[in-house]
């Protein structure tokens, strides 16, 4: 009997964690209250307390979630075979599933609240952002080293450019509902990483950035 309860309790809290990541990836974390999600379950709010005290804990459980999920994508992207550009344009697939999905990424909704969240959700959306800084940084470093990629200054400084382009690029897409914007802006990003000396960007050649962001067959797991 505990053990069914169990399960229960941890599949309401599940069920509870996606109705709020979608609200959030589509109106914000201040776009929503516990009565829209206790309305969508059919659920009282006094159930959501149960599971998630507060707002605040509910926005916690959610970031830590998401950002778990991201570094299991990018664990997957990163043992890959292929170069650093490949890399870098299977991550730049994570952001278009998401914008696919009519949805934009999680942290970067909450990053332009920032100054409305509460302090432990605040630590946890920047340390998702130095998460993939410091990823993109391995993937950058490994690229000049290979002579695939060819950037000026270091690589922290450019994998922060990385991920300034693509989160402006989602929001800049949405309101045209034009994925294929986002997808020009990647492939644009991507190619201005390509060694001078190396022929016109296209993908498939080796040693240089993909420029075709979001084939098919990318095989990194879902984040919408």
């Amino acid at each position: 009997m505990t053990a069914s309860r169990g399960r229960d309790d941890a599949g309401t809290a599940s069920k509870i964690l996606d109705v709020a990541e979608r609200l959030v990836q589509v109106r914000g974390f201040n776009g929503f209250s516990y009565a829209d999600i206790a309305a969508e379950l059919h659920i009282t709010k006094a159930a959501l307390h149960y599971h998630f005290a507060g707002k605040a804990d509910l926005g916690a459980a959610l970031i830590t979630r998401y950002a778990s999920r991201f570094a299991g994508a990018l664990a997957e992207v990163g043992a890959g075979p292929g170069e650093a550009g490949d890399k870098l344009a299977g991550y730049a697939d994570l952001y278009l599933q998401v914008l696919r999905a009519r949805k934009m990424c999680l942290c970067g909704m909450l990053a332009a609240e920032y100054q409305t969240l509460p302090p432990p959700m605040q630590d946890a959306v920047v340390g998702f952002f130095d998460r993939n800084e410091t990823w993109l940084e391995g993937v950058l470093e490994q690229g000049r080293r290979d002579g695939g990629l060819q950037f000026a200054g270091s690589a922290r400084d450019t994998a922060r450019m990385i991920v300034g382009g693509l989160e402006g690029a989602m929001l800049v897409a949405r309101p045209y509902g034009d994925i294929a914007r986002f997808q020009a802006a990647a492939a644009n990003l991507l190619a201005g990483l390509a060694p001078a000396d190396r022929p016109g960007p296209g993908p498939g050649r080796p040693g240089q950035p993909k420029t075709t962001v979001g084939a098919p067959a990318s095989t990194t797991g879902s984040l919408a």
